[in-house]
């Protein structure tokens, strides 16, 4: 599971620049409709891999991404069942007004090759 506790939220900002040194400071001002829980994004993804890719590969809890359209941006994460969560190999994004699964058929084959790979590695070392 992630790190983060209770209601704590992330917000990623695409495509953002900075010269270095810099003072910075963001505010965040949002009006958008919200369909889609960080709950259900999750638990969508979830069922997508399962469905599509495997069953040992699960959406974590997603952190919210504003660009040109808001979206949950949710970790894909490999577990074993002899050793449990293993390690991320992917992310999904989930818009939040409707609820689709922003993937292609090429995006889930490059996430169960990453998923093959890390499993083989950790199967070695154990």
């Amino acid at each position: 599971m992630s790190g983060r506790k209770g209601n704590e939220m992330r917000a990623e900002l695409e495509e953002i620049a900075l010269p270095a040194p810099s003072e910075v400071k963001i505010e965040l001002s949002l009006t958008a409709q919200v369909n889609v829980t960080d709950f259900t994004a999750q638990r969508k993804v979830s069922k997508l891999l399962l469905d599509e890719v495997g069953n040992l590969l699960y959406g974590e809890r997603p952190s919210l991404v504003v660009g040109r359209q808001l979206l949950w941006r949710v970790p894909v994460w490999l577990a074993l069942p002899t050793t449990g969560p293993v390690g991320q190999v992917g992310v999904l994004d989930v818009d939040v007004q409707t609820g689709e699964i922003l993937f292609t058929q090429q995006v889930l084959n490059e996430i169960a090759e990453r998923g093959d790979v890390l499993a083989q590695c950790t199967c070695r070392v154990t």
